[in-house]
């Protein structure tokens, strides 16, 4: 959607002075018109102590052999300019093809760029738990961003373990399913004709997974009103959403969107909440195996 230059400089200054010091972006996301806004914000906000993530790969067509040396310092040197950096904190490979995993090549060309000194660490975002862990396996990965949230369990079993035995960060995205979580929707909810959660919830552009997690939006919708009955006074759905990413072992950082000041400052403070209960957590896990597991779990 359309988010103005003021509008998305005021969301950067609360989630900030809010206590966020990480902030994960994209060279696709506006064509590096998201990039530019947080170099901006940075050049305003010198104070900020933050580490940045951006992303590189999607601007071109998704076949492997697009991911070679040359294009990396391309791309980077692209992001460099947009975020005003000399070095990029992280760069992660934006969901690239199966294949490019098991590449050798394109690992020893990532670790090029951090000899070149462009980037200071890279990682991976990946759609399935078998690409997280081929890329935890490889020794320069740094990061690992994966859909968890209280929707998508399946990297509680195996990622976020062999994460935290390699030292390998997890961020975990997409944790409010596209929102489903926020409990804001329900059967009537329409969506514009630009959006994904309209246009791909088979997966008509990209993978569904990144659609409500994958998952059916009317079963989305159930799964939701049960939690709802979980979450404490005084806090929304979201943040107990969040909250329960929080709480699994492993997982270094949540990346919630914020489409204004209010937002970002409700999902830092998802931070403030106290663990779930092991009766909460429990009742997480049961929803997701009775409504969930049978039609998602497998996939990813």
């Amino acid at each position: 959607g359309q988010v103005s230059e003021s509008d998305a400089l005021g969301i950067l200054a609360a989630a900030v002075d809010a206590g966020v010091t990480f902030l994960d972006t994209a060279d696709v996301y506006g064509d590096g018109r998201s990039e530019q806004l947080i170099g901006r914000f940075r050049k305003e906000r010198p104070d900020a102590t933050l580490t940045v993530a951006t992303k590189m790969g999607r601007r071109v067509p998704q076949v492997p052999a697009a991911y070679v040396l040359d294009n990396f310092r391309a791309w980077t040197d692209r992001s460099r300019a947009n975020l005003g950096m000399d070095v990029l904190d992280l760069v992660q490979l934006h969901c690239p093809p199966t294949p490019v995993f098991h590449s050798d090549a394109v690992f020893d060309a990532l670790d090029t760029l951090v000899a070149e000194e462009r980037i200071a660490a890279y990682g991976v975002s990946v759609e399935t738990t078998d690409e997280a862990l081929a890329a935890i396996a490889r020794p320069g990965v740094a990061s690992v961003q994966i859909i968890l949230n209280a929707l998508r369990h399946k990297p509680i079993e195996r990622v976020l373990p062999a994460a935290a035995t390699a030292g390998v960060g997890i961020i975990a995205r997409v944790p409010l399913a596209s929102g489903l979580l926020s409990g804001r929707y329900d059967e009537n909810t329409t969506f514009p004709s630009d959006d994904h959660r309209n246009y791909n919830r088979h997966g008509e552009a990209f993978d569904v997974g990144e659609t409500f997690s994958g998952v059916d939006y009317e079963t989305g919708l159930r799964a939701v009103r049960r939690l709802g009955a979980l979450v404490p006074q005084g806090a929304t759905m979201a943040q107990f959403a969040l909250r329960w990413i929080l709480d699994q072992p492993g997982v270094t950082v949540v990346i919630p969107g914020a489409r204004n000041a209010e937002q970002a400052r409700a999902n830092v403070a998802a931070a403030d909440l106290a663990p779930l209960s092991a009766e909460a957590t429990a009742t997480v896990n049961a929803v997701y195996d009775e409504l969930i597991r049978p039609a998602v779990h497998d996939r990813w």
